[in-house]
């Protein structure tokens, strides 16, 4: 039973989210061991749309299952499908975002297959699949092999390159949905409250500019013009959560969001286990912070000793006089 597929993620309008990329350069790596070609899978109110985006990226099908009642995801409801449609496949993969986090371990449980979670990378050893993955706030990382017929895992997105369009056209076919079953009846839909914003989304943007608690109240009146000069998300420290500067959607580390930009800019950060495991694998990461032994510099490519309060401003103020 070889193959793989991959569970895309869209929006609710029908747009395939950046992260789906990640999932597809994860099953393209595994193919040599699982045998066979890829598909992908589209669920949601408008998948069709979404299913349009996905055709040029080599799969075998895109698999698309559109009904009104998936417009809204939830895990019940979802996951029926996903393991219908995925018991004739060897391997199963999604991104390891919030929605795949909570999906794919319930398909996994209705497929009696192994699972293995937030993968920072796949392995082939001849017909062997080994996975990858961070333990204890990416200190540790362990290599995880499966023995189930189908296996299920997820690809931690800032490891893994965006796939590129290859050429081609994928052909596109229609699998239906499948009845939720009781856990479902106990699941509604209410509402979503996001938050809005001009800058980037935090876990795809090219550049975050992330704040700590010792900006204190000053947090978005310090970061706002310097994210604005540099086209920048917002990011920020589980400290600067807690202490309520910052909305907990900005928070970037292990128990918040994993991200890895082109540039992370760490302002007031001192660099806590829990928050590097969320960013150590940006391209390139620039410290500000008036303690010369904060643990954010041992991994800083850039780091400067200052008062954020000065340094930041200045920096700025400097950007935009190059941008004029």
């Amino acid at each position: 039973m070889p193959h793989a597929l991959v569970v895309a993620e869209i929006t609710e309008d029908g747009k395939v989210k950046k992260a789906t990329l990640a999932a597809i350069t994860f099953a393209q790596k595994a193919l040599p061991a699982v045998g066979g070609a890829f598909s992908i899978l589209v669920l949601g109110g408008a998948a069709r749309s979404a299913a349009a985006e996905l055709t040029s990226f080599g799969a075998q099908k895109v698999l698309v299952c559109e009904d009104p009642t998936l417009a809204h995801y939830t895990a019940e409801h979802y996951a029926p499908t996903v393991a219908e449609v995925g018991k004739s496949f060897a391997l199963l993969v999604a991104t390891a975002t919030s929605q795949g986090k909570d999906l794919m371990p319930r398909v996994a449980a209705r497929l009696d297959a192994g699972f293995a979670g937030d993968c920072s990378d796949v392995l082939v050893e001849g017909t062997a699949l080994r996975y990858k993955r961070p333990m204890y706030a990416g200190n540790v990382f362990g290599t995880v092999e499966l023995t189930t017929p189908v296996q299920v895992a997820t690809a931690r997105q800032s490891e893994f390159d965006a796939a590129a369009p290859s050429g081609g056209s994928s052909p596109v076919e229609a699998v239906a949905k499948v009845a939720p079953g009781a856990a479902a009846a106990r699941v509604d839909y209410v509402s979503l409250e996001a938050v809005k914003s001009e800058r980037p989304e935090l876990t795809e943007a090219r550049v975050v500019v992330s704040g700590g608690r010792a900006i204190k109240e000053q947090f978005f009146q310090v970061l706002e013009p310097l994210a604005q000069a540099l086209g920048a998300a917002i990011g920020a420290s589980r400290a600067a959560v807690d202490a309520g500067y910052a909305p907990g959607d900005y928070q970037v580390g292990q128990t918040g969001k994993i991200v890895a930009p082109e540039l992370y800019v760490a302002i007031g950060i001192s660099g806590a286990i829990q928050h590097i495991a969320g960013m150590k694998s940006s391209k390139v990461i620039v410290a500000i912070n008036k303690d010369a032994d904060a643990p954010i510099f041992q991994i800083a490519d850039y780091g400067l000793v200052a008062d954020l309060f000065q340094a930041v401003p200045a920096l700025t103020a400097e950007l935009k006089k190059r941008k004029g």
